[in-house]
């Protein structure tokens, strides 16, 4: 355990934000999935609805520093591409 003051409250407000990513991680991981069942059922519109929700959660979860900038991109465009995929084929 910490033992300087500074110390003590780094350690406090490191564990109040990791709570709290772990909450934005659980729900981008979550409405993820949901995307990716949509796309193995081959069911278009539920992907596509569902898609959007995910953007907003991951983009939002990226503002707020739980992903990267990048990484919550890569998340979106691979979504994206899997529900592409779909109307190809």
């Amino acid at each position: 355990m910490a033992n300087h003051k500074s110390a003590i409250k780094r350690a406090k407000q490191s564990e109040n934000r990791r709570l709290r990513n772990m909450g934005y991680k659980t729900r981008s991981k979550n409405i993820v999935k949901e995307v990716r069942e949509a796309t193995a059922e081959n069911d278009k519109e539920k992907a596509v609805a569902t898609l959007r929700k995910a953007t907003v959660i991951i983009q939002k979860s990226a503002s707020k520093g739980v992903f990267h900038k990048k990484k919550a991109s890569r998340k979106i465009s691979r979504l994206a591409r899997q529900i592409n995929q779909i109307s190809a084929s």
